[in-house]
């Protein structure tokens, strides 16, 4: 038995000092092993060869095997490691590449989410009014998230004074479309999603057409007039209407949704503000990170809304202060003398 050590060693060290591949060397040690066996198999009992190395072929066998256990999972193991490694040539089996399986692996731990939520999000779409303050965490994170193809309607340009708190918008997209700048930072974060930029303005002429085949609509328009037009279309076909508001330190937002149960953004607000009432964020100002709370919060109840996690915000309008620290939460209901949604059944 020395002797044979002594020939596996002296195989495997004169192979490394030559410089042979790792293969060769254990192709020699599994001749010898062969050899070995043979011997035993040859050799009469009690023969003196026979009697050096081990007596009968037993041992040697079980020797033999589980170094062929051993060796072929490594060659399994490498396997898969080149497969891994390798570039994704071939199209998808299934709803997912194998990088969009990596990306969204998090997602997919998660036991409220699952692959069945994550495939939701891929085939999700999504239209976002606003590319500002509420829209560039909204629609990165809604990017991040997976959700499959993404709306963003703005006819705004970037400025100099977006930059505080718009984080979607670098500042070489000064001068540009927000749509588009929002498009391109979405699109560089994640290229397995479908990008939509509407350079246009939600008006009563495009807003149904807009709308239409969308799963969810998030609103984080900045004027009463598009928040009520938003609304109004939104109930009319029946789509979920996320929508916040902010200013200076505080925000809102809410799920309004009367096709299955929850009041719409006019029950809870019938009268907008007569104009000049409410001051805008350039007359009263923002807090720099307070549209990125309630935005994050946009693509999170977004993501529970499409993958059916939790409990949603539909019914509920959540208050959040940033200058201290707290949130509200209140209830509401919807009215059944709504001009806008006093006519739809609930689900």
């Amino acid at each position: 038995m020395q002797l044979v050590l002594i020939l596996v060693v002296a195989i495997w060290v004169i192979g490394w000092l030559m410089r042979a591949p790792v293969r060769l060397r254990l192709t020699m040690i599994g001749i010898l092993w062969l050899g070995l066996v043979l011997e035993h198999l040859v050799l009469p009992d009690g023969h003196p060869l026979r009697m050096a190395t081990g007596g009968n072929a037993r041992g040697w066998l079980v020797v033999g095997g589980v170094a062929a256990v051993i060796l072929a999972y490594r060659l399994g193991l490498d396997r898969l490691r080149a497969r891994a490694a390798a570039p994704d040539a071939t199209p998808p089996s299934g709803p997912f590449r194998p990088a969009e399986l990596e990306r969204y692996a998090r997602h997919i731990t998660l036991r409220e989410i699952g692959g069945m939520g994550q495939r939701r999000l891929k085939e999700a779409r999504v239209l976002v009014i606003g590319a500002g303050g509420l829209g560039s965490p909204a629609l990165l994170y809604l990017a991040a998230a997976g959700v499959g193809t993404i709306t963003v309607v703005d006819d705004d340009s970037v400025e100099a004074s977006n930059l505080q708190r718009q984080i979607i918008h670098p500042d070489a997209s000064l001068g540009l479309s927000k749509a588009e700048s929002a498009a391109a930072a979405m699109r560089a974060l994640n290229p397995f999603v479908t990008v939509d930029p509407v350079v246009a303005r939600l008006t009563a002429d495009n807003a149904e057409a807009l709308f239409a085949g969308q799963d969810l609509i998030l609103d984080g328009s900045d004027n009463f007039d598009t928040r009520y037009l938003a609304n109004e279309v939104a109930v009319r076909l029946g789509t979920p209407l996320l929508a916040a508001a902010i200013t200076q330190w505080e925000g809102q937002i809410s799920l309004y949704d009367p096709a299955r149960g929850a009041p719409c953004y006019a029950c809870i607000f019938p009268d907008r503000p007569t104009p000049g009432t409410v001051p805008t964020c350039a007359e009263a100002g923002v807090a720099a990170p307070l549209p990125g709370v309630l935005g994050s919060l946009m693509a999170l109840e977004a993501v529970k809304e499409i993958t059916g996690a939790g409990e949603s915000l539909r019914g509920r309008l959540m208050i959040f202060d940033g200058l201290y620290a707290e949130n509200r939460m209140i209830r509401i209901a919807r009215r059944q003398d709504c001009p806008v949604c006093g006519h739809v059944h609930s689900a």
